[in-house]
């Protein structure tokens, strides 16, 4: 056998099944395998493989044994000439295994081999090529020197980046998202040590392959996609404290003691140091934007008073005292602040909902503890409420400026995407099903498609080599390529060609319920599928019941009324009276037997809010299924107005 791919997954089942779909394709023409080796994840991943790949190796482990350990387990039991340690976040080209195969074939010499890496928006990821994380090379690059000086071999050592991004070359270290190894050369040199749990590993296995007399090479005459998903986020503290204990070991392994002692001195240092920065950045970022709009509703306040004072009580032989200004309008402020923060005004992504609730609520606070002060404590009210017009314009604005320019956490919340599919009009029905079914509210502008003669397809908008163009005409915000249509070399040419516009890039697989795209798995913006909320816990369905009672209770208010909109009118009768006594619910979920047990019969369902679309029954259950993993009273009252004719309902 020619080639063993090795997998180690953990909770990450979309991106597994996109994974193995990627390596599969790139096997066709090879004698190989794929194994895949799940730490005892919770996300059905198990399942999938199960169902989708029946000729994948599994081995399941009851525990999370971290990715060294995993892999081993593969490798012993892989029949390859060559082994493959292949991350689960990613896609490989089709022509990708071939080239690597050929590659090593002809280079007796090379141990290793790593491919270029783009991430999910088609950006050449650095990490492709590396250093040896040697104290100098950590130092330099802790320190910033090797972006000043990039094309130094001193200096940018520690990405390589002195070696052009598409020139073949022998490097140091081999990312281990995406490392080829010679079976030969894993036998001399040993497998993956079992000393790290997370990080590390590759750096440790590509210096012993050095050390083994062998080459790793970095080859970029193909490409893989890299989400860069991983159990810990990179930008968290948590990332760099694992990571850097990771270099300790590598550091006590491999160095002499004083390099050793000189090196985790630094690691040390950068800890603290990245530790002290995201606290300082967290205080920062929590503090400035109450500090900012404490400073500009005050001054408002001040020359508002000031005005008054002028035009107004100067003309009664009257004026403000000097404690109004430096005491009573900072409190206004103050309470109008915290009435913000607890309406989460100040939580990210900031919300304008939110804020200006909280203004309107401080507005009234405000106005009722000013009548319960004495006469001598009641400056003016006309002050206070031109304040709150000045508090809402002022702040709105302010909001206004941050989303202009792109401040995070200023994202427009509430604006669709102008979204284009790539592919065929059979993969644009079962894409725009997904893309309905998950609540994403991005407008649909056409199809984009590589056959030309579809032009008079009421959706087409043109041909793929037009992409580009297309992209500007129809000033379009989201791509959404389907695998099944395009080859995953056309993908990520496109990609990469277009990394420099403001485009997000998303890949429906074959025959898959998720869109996959960005550069991090964590968001939930970049996997359209949705936090978990379970329908089944205890508050969801109390809550679910007060809303029962709730709306009955209001449709019963305004029966005379209602009456006339509904179409069967005895049904709706029935079912008013049997949601108020508890026997049904509005909305109900009929494709999900385990509801059963917890949910009485519902009148209408989730499917009813697409009024005229028909989905597939598999889709149709995956929209129950999403309905009852992030269940919100939104979501009902959503329904029920959406479907009120049918609540009549039998």
């Amino acid at each position: 056998m020619k080639l063993s791919v090795v997998i180690v997954n953990y909770n990450v089942c979309a991106f597994l099944e996109q994974a193995i779909a990627s390596a599969q394709r790139a096997l066709q023409n090879i004698d190989g395998e794929i194994l895949v080796v799940d730490n005892n994840s919770a996300d059905n991943s198990v399942a999938m493989v199960r169902a989708k790949f029946p000729n994948v190796r599994l081995i399941e482990n009851k525990d999370n044994v971290g990715f060294a350990k995993a892999n081993n387990q593969a490798i012993k039991g892989s029949q390859g000439e060559y082994v493959l340690l292949l991350n689960p976040d990613t896609v490989v080209e089709e022509d990708t295994f071939e080239k690597c195969i050929a590659f090593m074939d002809s280079h007796p010499d090379a141990g290793g081999l790593g491919v270029k890496m783009v991430d999910g928006n088609g950006r050449f990821l650095p990490e492709s090529k590396r250093g040896v994380p040697y104290p100098s090379s950590a130092f330099y690059k802790l320190f910033g020197l090797s972006k000043l000086f990039p094309k130094s071999n001193k200096f940018g050592a520690y990405h390589a980046t002195y070696i052009a991004e598409n020139q073949t070359s022998d490097v140091e270290v081999l990312s281990g998202a995406f490392m080829f190894l010679r079976r030969e050369t894993l036998n001399n040199v040993g497998f993956l040590d079992e000393d790290y749990f997370m990080y590390g590993e590759d750096i440790d296995l590509s210096y012993r392959i050095l050390k083994g007399g062998y080459k790793n090479y970095y080859f970029p005459e193909t490409r893989i996609i890299h989400y860069k998903g991983e159990s810990t986020k990179k930008g968290s503290l948590n990332y760099v404290y694992v990571f850097y204990k990771a270099m300790q070991i590598f550091a006590q392994k491999h160095f002499s003691s004083n390099n050793a002692k000189i090196f985790i001195f630094f690691i040390n240092v950068a800890i603290w140091l990245r530790a002290a920065l995201a606290a300082l950045k967290r205080i920062v970022s929590r503090l400035l934007l109450p500090i900012i709009d404490f400073i500009v509703i005050l001054l408002g306040f001040f020359c508002i008073s000031k005005y008054w004072e002028y035009a107004v009580l100067s003309h009664r032989d009257s004026a403000f005292p000097d404690y109004y200004y430096y005491l009573v309008l900072p409190c206004y402020v103050f309470l109008w602040q915290i009435s913000i923060l607890l309406n989460k005004g100040y939580k990210q992504p900031y919300s304008r909902n939110r804020l200006n609730r909280g203004i309107i609520i401080g507005a009234a606070i405000v106005l009722a503890i000013y009548a319960l002060l004495p006469e001598t404590m009641r400056f003016s009210r006309a002050v206070v409420v031109m304040g709150a017009m000045w508090t809402i314009i002022v702040v709105n604005f302010l909001r206004y400026l941050c989303e202009k320019c792109n401040i995070a956490g200023f994202s427009k919340q509430n604006t669709a995407k102008r979204m284009i599919i790539v592919g065929s009009p059979n993969e644009l029905d079962r894409v725009l099903q997904m893309v309905r079914s998950m609540y994403v509210k991005n407008e649909f502008v056409g199809l984009v498609t590589t056959d030309s003669s579809l032009y008079d397809h009421n959706l087409y908008i043109g041909n793929v080599a037009n992409l580009e163009e297309l992209i500007t005409v129809y000033r379009i915000d989201e791509v959404v390529f389907c695998g099944r249509d395009l080859s995953s070399e056309q993908i990520i040419s496109w990609m990469s060609r277009l990394q420099y516009k403001q485009i997000e890039y998303k890949i429906a697989p074959e025959d898959s319920l998720f869109l996959i795209g960005g550069s991090s798995i964590f968001s939930l913006d970049d996997l359209y599928s949705v936090p978990v909320n379970l329908l089944s816990k205890a508050r969801n369905l109390h809550f679910k019941r007060i809303f029962d009672f709730l709306s009955s209770l209001v449709l019963f208010i305004f029966f005379p009324i209602d009456i006339w909109f509904v179409n069967n009118k005895k049904g709706f009768i029935r079912n008013l009276f049997s949601v108020l006594l508890g026997k049904k619910t509005w909305i109900g979920i009929k494709s999900m037997n385990k509801v059963d047990e917890f949910l009485p019969n519902g009148v209408l369902f989730p499917l009813d809010i697409y009024n005229d679309i028909e989905f597939s029954v598999e889709m149709s259950k995956r929209i129950e299924e999403l309905y009852a993993r992030d269940y919100s009273v939104g979501n009902d009252l959503r329904i029920l107005l959406k479907s009120f004719r049918n609540l009549g309902r039998q």
